[in-house]
């Protein structure tokens, strides 16, 4: 069954949109410790990066690097949640789905560790 809220085209569609995005942020916010920290982080680094980075290049890399970790970190929590509305019960395929979705945020990390570590002592 496709969704009611496709048919909305134009500028009520991207009115909608922008209010999902909104609601999955509070969401993710309310009830992701990791995606609190992560944001935490972010509030940090961010102001750090425009003071830290030589040239737009480099602050552009850095800030970029912080937020890919926050939109990982949203998708991996979209996984779990989905995982966990179709079944709570130990499964071989919920779980993989999980350390998959853990090891993209371990991944986006280490990204956000190499380019910081390349842009300020490389």
């Amino acid at each position: 069954m496709e969704s009611p809220y496709k048919g909305k085209t134009g500028l009520r569609r991207l009115i909608n949109a922008f209010g999902y995005s909104v609601d999955g942020l509070a969401a993710a916010y309310r009830n992701e410790d990791a995606f609190r920290q992560e944001v935490l982080m972010a509030v940090i680094m961010i102001p750090l990066a425009i003071y830290l980075g030589n040239d737009a290049i480099a602050k552009t890399l850095m800030i970029g690097s912080v937020l890919l970790v926050i939109i990982v970190e949203l998708l991996n929590s979209a996984i779990e949640a989905t995982v966990d509305r179709i079944s709570l019960e130990n499964h071989q395929l919920a779980k993989r789905a999980k350390d998959i979705g853990s090891a993209a945020v371990l991944i986006s990390l280490i990204n956000l560790v190499v380019v910081w570590g390349l842009l300020i002592f490389g």
